[in-house]
C-alpha cells in the first residue's frame, strides 16, 4: 500500500489501479480505515479512488486528532502531497462532517462531496464517550451492535469489531469526541459544490432523518436510501453503495 508523506507523519492508502477517470477520495468513521470502504470501490476499474487511513488509525503514523477541522487539514494536505488536481470526497460518518467540513473551507481541488451516514450534527451519547474510556471492549461491542442493520453478515460484523478493537482506545475516544463537537448546522446552506447524500433504513447512529436534513439544507444535493442496511452500509450494501457512488460521478452503469 503507497504512502504519503506530510511533515513527520506517513498516511497510508489503498487506490484503484485506473490511471484515469473522476477522482475520489474516500475517509473512514471513528476508529476505523480504509476497509470501512467495500473492496469494490477502493479498487473501482473508472475511478482514481484514494483511500488513506487517517493519522493514528491504520496503518498511518501520527497522532489521531480530536477535531472534524483538524481532519479535514488533513485531508486538504493528503490531496495537495499527491497532487490530485480535482477530487471528490466520499466521508462516511466522522468522515461525512470532515467531507462537509472541506465544502465549507472550499480548497480549489474539491468537486464534490458523498456523505455517507453522516449529519449536520453528530452528538454521540456519553455512555459511549464515557465508556470509551471506562470499558472499550463492552462499548465496542455496543458500537457493532448499533453501527449494523439485521442482515449484516456475522463474518462483516465480527470483522470490523476486530479492527476497531485494535485501536488505541484513546483514539476511538477522540475520534467520537470530535463527532460530539462538530456543529455544521450554520454553515450547510452555503455550500455549493455538487452534494450526494446517502443514508441507510436501518440506521440506527445517523437515522434517515439526519440525511434528510442534510439533503433538504445543502443547495441541489441529491439524495440515495439504502435499503436493508444499517450505519455500516458501504460494507452491508455494497453493491448499493457503489452503484450510487459511481451515478455521482458520473461512471455509466453499462460500460
Amino acid at each position: 500500500m503507497p504512502v504519503a508523506v506530510m511533515e513527520e507523519e506517513a498516511v497510508f492508502y489503498d487506490r484503484s489501479d485506473a490511471e484515469t477517470g473522476p477522482a475520489l477520495i474516500l475517509v473512514h468513521g471513528s476508529g476505523g480505515d480504509h476497509t470501512h470502504w467495500p473492496e469494490g470501490l477502493r479498487h473501482h476499474d473508472a475511478m482514481q479512488v484514494f483511500a488513506p487511513d487517517l493519522p493514528g488509525h491504520g496503518r498511518s503514523t501520527g497522532a489521531a486528532r480530536e477535531t472534524v477541522e483538524a481532519y479535514a487539514r488533513v485531508i486538504d494536505r493528503f490531496a495537495r502531497t499527491l497532487g490530485i488536481g480535482r477530487a471528490a470526497v466520499a466521508g462516511h460518518s466522522l468522515g461525512g462532517a470532515v467531507a462537509l467540513t472541506l465544502a465549507l473551507m472550499k480548497p480549489d481541488w474539491l468537486s464534490g462531496i458523498l456523505l455517507v451516514g453522516t449529519g449536520a450534527r453528530l452528538r454521540v451519547h456519553p455512555r459511549i464517550l464515557e465508556g470509551l474510556s471506562a470499558s472499550f471492549e463492552e462499548t465496542v461491542g455496543m458500537i457493532c451492535d448499533l453501527s449494523f442493520g439485521p442482515e449484516a453478515p456475522a463474518s462483516v460484523v465480527a470483522d470490523v469489531q476486530s479492527q476497531l478493537m485494535g485501536n488505541d482506545p484513546r483514539v476511538v475516544q477522540g475520534d467520537y469526541r470530535a463527532c460530539d463537537r462538530f456543529d455544521g448546522m450554520g454553515g450547510i446552506g452555503g455550500i455549493a459544490c455538487p452534494t450526494l447524500v446517502i443514508s441507510a433504513a436501518d440506521d440506527r447512529m445517523t437515522p434517515v432523518k439526519y440525511g434528510e436534513f442534510l439533503h433538504q439544507r445543502i443547495p441541489g444535493a441529491t439524495f440515495a436510501l439504502i435499503e436493508s442496511a444499517g450505519h455500516m452500509m458501504a460494507l452491508e450494501k455494497p453493491e448499493a453503495v457503489i452503484a450510487a457512488v459511481a451515478g455521482f460521478m458520473g461512471i455509466p452503469r453499462e460500460r
